[in-house]
């Protein structure tokens, strides 16, 4: 009984854990626009890993925005490992001091991390 106890307790906290993990990024609204949330700590190391890397921002004539695509001559960047796993499917552009987030398929922005 002890045991079965223990076993229960042990896998109830490797879930919970797991579920922390996983709730990094949430997406939220339908379609190409989706608003992608992320969390505090993980918008940190964003802006301290384009900081340390000395990444160059983009000069384009439009704004670029969030809901928009993003203009065709622009490159868009690799999202780095570190950044969370759940942002690896997005590419990145960094422009005027911010970091916008792009759904590679469309180049819209889906979200501005400033």
């Amino acid at each position: 009984m002890n045991k079965l106890l223990l076993t229960a307790a042990m896998a109830a906290m490797l879930s919970t854990g797991a579920m922390a993990q996983s709730t990094v990024v949430t997406t939220t609204g339908t379609g190409h626009a989706a608003a992608v949330q992320i969390e505090p700590e993980y918008r940190t190391k964003i802006r301290t890993y384009v900081t340390e890397h000395k990444v160059r921002p983009v000069q384009t004539r439009e704004k670029i925005v969030v809901g928009q695509p993003v203009p065709r001559e622009v490159e868009l960047e690799a999202v780095p490992a570190d950044w969370g796993p759940s942002l690896t499917k997005y590419r990145y552009v960094y422009s005027g001091e911010r970091v916008m987030l792009v759904d590679p398929s469309t180049r819209t922005v889906v979200q501005e991390i400033d």
